[in-house]
């Protein structure tokens, strides 16, 4: 029997957060940036993981 390695979405959450940071800081609020990259990696991370949890 063959065993499927889940997905990871950690990555996807720690990018969004990167990329906000980055773009908040260019367009001065890196705590805006920060609060709004959390929200869409913790949106593709659960994403991620419901999709791996559906393939199963």
């Amino acid at each position: 029997m063959q065993t499927r390695s889940p997905m990871a979405g950690g990555f996807l959450l720690v990018l969004c957060i990167f990329l906000g940071v980055v773009i908040g800081t260019m367009r001065g609020e890196p705590s805006l940036g920060f609060l709004i990259g959390t929200g869409l990696g913790v949106a593709a991370a659960l994403a991620t993981w419901l999709v791996d949890r559906r393939r199963r």
